[in-house]
């Protein structure tokens, strides 16, 4: 048992350290993406689903709260996936859930937060065709090969793919990856001195 122990963490550091070596170009982008978002008096909206939901909420409870340092609150939401919203309409409409909420909330200038762990999760990829018909940019934190949701993205959107195949090791990478950002944002937006 313990040696299966020990392989599950020797496994998942692996998984870092390939997304370590992958991604530093797309976490930069991204982080300046958000940043200028926020100096521009624009919101976050994030969505995600099911497990990726959680982390979706994470990131924007992060920019609206703090990360590590006490500062000011960030402009960010998380699409809600309760279907109260949609009450009297078909079951068809589930899959409608976070883009008609984006067609309700979202302005011109807000920025789309999309996790997805393949990048087929239906409702995230309505969200993000919602999005594209509002002119908004999108940040896709995707794994394995992006599914449908990579050739949703245009050259003004960021894609941060995990290199990875296993639905865990890419939900490990993605909470990595939002730590990283919140802290990257803060250092944008107000730089300690060292």
């Amino acid at each position: 048992m313990q040696e299966s122990i020990k392989a599950i963490f020797t496994e998942s550091i692996q998984a870092q350290i390939a997304a370590g070596e992958a991604l530093p170009e797309q976490l930069e982008t991204a982080a300046y993406v958000i940043s200028q978002t926020l100096i521009n008096g624009n919101k976050l909206i994030c969505c995600g689903e099911p497990s990726s939901h959680m982390l979706a909420e994470h990131f924007a409870s992060l920019l609206i709260n703090f990360y590590e340092t006490e500062r000011p609150c960030l402009p960010a939401l998380t699409l809600s996936q309760s279907s109260i919203n949609l009450s009297g309409q078909s079951t068809s409409s589930q899959t409608e859930l976070f883009a008609r909420q984006i067609r309700a909330i979202a302005q011109e200038g807000d920025l789309l937060f999309a996790i997805a762990l393949n990048g087929n999760e239906k409702e995230v990829i309505s969200a993000v065709e919602s999005a594209l018909t509002k002119d908004l940019k999108i940040i896709a934190l995707t794994g394995n090969d992006g599914g449908e949701l990579t050739g949703l993205l245009g050259p003004n959107d960021v894609e941060i793919r995990v290199p990875n195949k296993r639905a865990s090791r890419i939900l490990e990478s993605h909470m990595f990856t939002v730590h990283c950002l919140s802290q990257l944002i803060d250092n944008i937006l107000f730089p300690q001195d060292a």
